[in-house]
């Protein structure tokens, strides 16, 4: 009773004040212990739930790193991301686009307007990966006829009819556009290679050449980059030339971790990414897998 008389006697004294309204929150307090029935609820709560987002494999930022977005903040947007996401998964129903890498051997089947029967097979080294959505891109090169041929093709191009793996393999270095100066038996593919299957669940394997490089002139200044896969990039550079790569050298740049920030997407995000489309792209590789089975299953010959 004092309480309320105060609190009415303080409203009349001051005419321009407002009332205090007390607000109760009817949610229940998270110190104290939880009650018999929400102990139920969190036994009756599945496991898989939980560890939902465990059951992506690590590597799929390694298989399809075209989902992940640009890491530059000023070209992200989430609604256009998410749409080319389902755009990419309704194109991978519609042709199989396998698991490949720089350094991998590659036969791809397209449209052209051009040639007899308006389609055109190509085979090739993949040397360089870029770009990330729609827009993602491969080269292939090869030496036909001793001249040098690329072609670039987009991953999702609608006039790709089929794409295959003839040698699956990774390289020393993250890209191969040095082949363009080197001999060029290190580019030559036979166009009619047999495709080399690999055991299932077998480790992708790591092609270690080195390749060797023609006198310069080159296209780029190759004693700048650290590539592993070359053996004589300081066998035509002068010491003046030598003296320009040290002094271009950046070898701080490894312990930025800004830099490594600003150039990745975070391991949370990547998460969420693979675990939007984890459910179809498992069943592609269900997919995948048995025509691989059917392929290399021989029937026998009928006895007489």
């Amino acid at each position: 009773m004092n309480i309320s008389k105060r609190i009415l006697e303080s409203s009349k004294t001051k005419p321009g004040s407002f009332k205090r309204i007390f607000a109760f929150s009817t949610k229940p307090n998270l110190k104290e212990p939880p009650t018999p029935q929400l102990k139920l609820k969190q036994q009756n709560v599945p496991s898989c739930v939980e560890g939902r987002k465990s059951v992506i494999p690590s590597n799929y930022r390694f298989i399809y790193p075209e989902f992940l977005p640009d890491p530059k903040v000023e070209w992200r947007n989430t609604v256009r991301e998410k749409l080319e996401r389902m755009d990419m998964l309704d194109r991978r129903t519609k042709i199989d686009i396998p698991e490949f890498y720089v350094g991998s051997i590659l036969a791809v089947t397209s449209s052209d307007p051009h040639a007899a029967g308006k389609v055109s097979r190509f085979v090739g080294i993949c040397i360089h990966r870029d770009r990330c959505g729609l827009r993602a891109r491969f080269i292939l090169r090869n030496v036909i006829d001793h001249q040098g041929v690329e072609v670039r093709y987009e991953m999702y191009d609608p006039t790709i009819h089929k794409i295959e793996v003839l040698r699956l393999e990774k390289r020393l270095d993250d890209h191969l556009l040095y082949l363009r100066d080197a001999l060029p038996e290190y580019s030559t593919i036979d166009l009619n290679m047999e495709p080399e299957y690999l055991e299932e669940g077998a480790e992708i394997p790591i092609n270690d050449i080195k390749v060797i490089l023609r006198p310069r002139p080159w296209l780029e200044r190759w004693e700048r980059q650290d590539l592993q896969g070359v053996a004589n990039v300081q066998q035509y550079i002068t010491d003046k030339q030598r003296r320009q790569a040290l002094a271009h050298e950046k070898p701080w740049e490894k312990y930025d971790i800004m830099k490594q920030y600003r150039g990745t997407i975070p391991e949370e995000e990547q998460k969420e990414i693979f675990a939007e489309v984890y459910s179809q792209l498992h069943q592609l590789e269900i997919q995948r897998k048995r025509n691989k089975r059917k392929r290399s299953f021989v029937k026998p010959n009928k006895l007489a």
